[in-house]
């Protein structure tokens, strides 16, 4: 790297043109919960937050824990809350998404082990101009309360 002035020069100025979503979407506090030790499937929650100029669409994500990775959303069909997958997710420009318990969440169906608490799952979020980025949730137990202790 003999220039890296131009070089980052450079990286701006593409970068309003070429950044995939991935790069304009952030992701904070990625977990995903502890499932009873039999259970078949778990669910992963995050905020994403879209620094970018324009709508972006999680569309499919992926995890090496469960042979099935699902977006999904709570639905209240009748009072009843059911579970319905959704073709994408939407993170507005300059806005962002919560997918927690009872909302949006990415489904990690037909685990091939049970989690364990502390675990990292490392999951990919494919979004719909292509790009795709990974994140590494931690596995939570949310009978400990682990995730409510703000210092």
């Amino acid at each position: 790297m003999k220039h890296p002035i131009l070089f980052a020069a450079g990286l701006l100025c593409s970068a309003a043109v070429f950044a995939g979503a991935a790069d304009t979407v952030s992701v904070h506090e990625p977990y995903v919960r502890l499932a009873p030790p039999n259970a078949p499937a778990s669910a992963a929650f995050m905020v994403l937050r879209n620094t970018g100029a324009r709508d972006v669409r999680l569309v499919r994500a992926d995890n090496p824990a469960s042979r099935v990775t699902e977006l999904h959303t709570h639905l209240n069909e009748g009072g009843v809350m059911k579970m319905r997958p959704v073709p994408a997710v939407e993170i507005k420009a300059g806005g962002e998404t919560v997918l927690k318990p009872g909302g949006l969440h990415v489904m990690l169906i037909d685990l091939k082990a049970p989690l364990k608490e502390g675990e990292i799952v490392p999951i990919t979020l494919g979004f719909d101009d292509g790009s795709s980025k990974r994140v590494d949730a931690r596995v939570v137990n949310p009978m400990a309360g682990a995730h409510h202790h703000h210092h």
